[in-house]
């Protein structure tokens, strides 16, 4: 498939062909795997799949979340 994401049977869509595990996810915001796993204790972080005892994110998913964090006031993000 070219595509990560198709539609399926049922509105149901396909997830991403590799699914990110935290390492991933750390490396490609730059920021500690402690500062994400931080995030999901306070739902401040990428939105994570649960398969079993392991964390999977969608990269697609993960870079969304990333752009809709930009600051455009020019300071600081207050949360």
């Amino acid at each position: 498939m070219s595509t990560s994401r198709q539609s399926l049977d049922h509105g149901q869509t396909e997830i991403a062909p590799r699914l990110w595990d935290i390492k991933d996810v750390s490396a490609f915001l730059g920021v500690p795997v402690a500062t994400i796993y931080q995030w999901r204790v306070r739902s401040d972080g990428p939105p994570a799949m649960r398969l079993g005892r392991h964390l999977r994110y969608d990269p697609k998913v993960v870079s969304a979340w990333a752009h809709g964090q930009e600051d455009t006031r020019g300071g600081r993000r207050h949360s």
